[in-house]
C-alpha cells in the first residue's frame, strides 16, 4: 500500500512548484505604462534586495516588447544598485537603433527615481551560417540525479536556521548538481559546478520568454562558483556579496522548460571581485548559450578603498 503522507508530501511539493512558477511568469508579466515604458514587481519573500536575475529578466522582456520578428543574441548589463523588493520597478526602453538584420536597445531599472540596472541588448533576424561549438562535457543525465528537494532535505540540518525555510521552499527553476556539495558543512573545492536545470513546468511557445526565464536562471548559481575555493556559503556573515555585471550570449535555440546543463568556473578571484563564466548545453549537447560575471565578494570590515 502507498505512503499516503509521503503522496500527499509529493503533490503538494508539485502544487508548490507549479505555484512558484506562475509566479515567476507573473513577475515576467511587465505592465506597459506608455511607449517604451514597463513595471515590473519583486516577489514579496524576497529579503533586503532584489534578486539579480529578477532583473535581467524583467529588463530582456521589457526590451523584447520593443522588437519585432528577431531574437536577443547577446546582453551586457550592469548593476549599478540593491534593488527594493518593497516597490515596482520601472524600466525604460531606449530604441537605439534599427538595421536591416540587427536591432539594438537600452533599458534602464528605475527606483526611488534612481538608476539601479543598465543593459544593452542586441537582437537579429535568424541566419544560417558557419558553426562549430566546444563539446558538453560527460556527466550523469538527470534522471540518474537526486531531486533538487531531496538534496536540499539531506542538508537542511547545516543550513543556519534563519534562512532554512528560505533554502527549502519551493522554486520556479529546479537545480540538480552532478556533485552536490553541503556548502554548510566547512570545506574548500574547486572553482567549478555543474548543475543540471529547468523551469519545473512547461512554459509558453515564446522564444523570447525562454530567453528571459534562461537569464533569470542564469545568476542563481554562478556567483556562488568563486566561493568553492574559500570554504563560504553565499549565506556566509562574514562576505558582502553582489553581482557587479552580467553578460549573456544566445547561440542556439532551446528550451527552458527541457534540462539544460550549466558548466560554470570561477579562473579568478581579487581585489573584492570574482569573475566567473558558464557554458549552458541542451540535453543533445548543443550549446545554447554562454555566461559572464563579475561579482562583489568582499569581507566585511575591510578597506574598499
Amino acid at each position: 500500500m502507498p505512503n499516503r503522507n509521503a503522496t500527499d508530501s509529493g503533490e503538494k511539493q508539485t502544487d508548490d512548484s507549479q505555484g512558484a512558477l506562475a509566479s515567476l511568469l507573473s513577475l515576467l508579466d511587465l505592465e506597459p505604462i506608455e511607449s517604451n515604458i514597463f513595471r515590473g514587481v519583486s516577489p514579496k519573500d524576497r529579503w533586503q534586495r532584489v534578486f539579480g536575475g529578477q532583473v535581467l529578466g524583467q529588463a530582456l522582456i521589457a526590451a523584447s516588447r520593443t522588437v519585432e520578428d528577431r531574437i536577443c543574441h547577446s546582453l551586457h548589463a550592469y548593476f549599478l544598485r540593491a534593488g527594493d523588493p518593497r516597490i515596482p520597478i520601472l524600466y525604460e526602453v531606449d530604441r537605439s537603433r534599427d538595421g536591416r538584420s540587427f536591432s539594438a536597445r537600452r533599458v534602464v531599472a528605475i527606483q526611488h527615481g534612481e538608476p539601479i540596472f543598465t543593459m544593452s541588448a542586441s537582437f537579429e533576424i535568424a541566419e544560417r551560417g558557419l558553426e562549430h561549438q566546444t563539446a558538453m562535457p560527460d556527466v550523469p543525465a538527470p534522471d540518474e540525479l537526486k531531486s533538487e528537494m531531496a538534496w536540499r532535505m539531506e542538508i537542511a540540518g547545516d543550513v543556519p536556521e534563519h534562512v532554512r525555510g528560505w533554502f527549502l521552499r519551493a522554486r520556479p527553476i529546479e537545480v540538480r548538481p552532478v556533485v552536490p556539495l553541503n556548502r554548510f558543512a566547512k570545506g574548500a573545492y574547486e572553482p567549478r559546478q555543474i548543475v543540471w536545470f529547468r523551469a519545473v513546468g512547461v512554459l509558453p511557445d515564446l522564444p523570447a520568454l525562454h530567453q528571459c526565464v534562461l537569464a533569470y536562471a542564469s545568476d542563481m548559481t554562478l556567483l556562488d562558483t568563486s566561493l568553492l575555493p574559500h570554504g563560504f556559503s553565499l549565506f556566509a556573515p562574514e562576505l558582502q556579496l553582489a553581482s557587479l555585471d552580467h553578460a549573456m550570449w544566445f547561440h542556439r535555440p532551446f528550451r527552458a522548460d527541457d534540462w539544460l546543463l550549466y558548466v560554470q568556473e570561477s579562473p579568478s578571484a581579487a581585489g573584492s571581485r570574482s569573475f566567473n563564466r558558464g557554458e549552458i548545453f541542451r540535453r543533445d549537447g548543443a550549446l545554447a548559450a554562454s555566461v559572464a560575471q563579475e561579482g562583489l565578494i568582499r569581507k566585511r570590515g575591510s578597506d574598499p578603498g
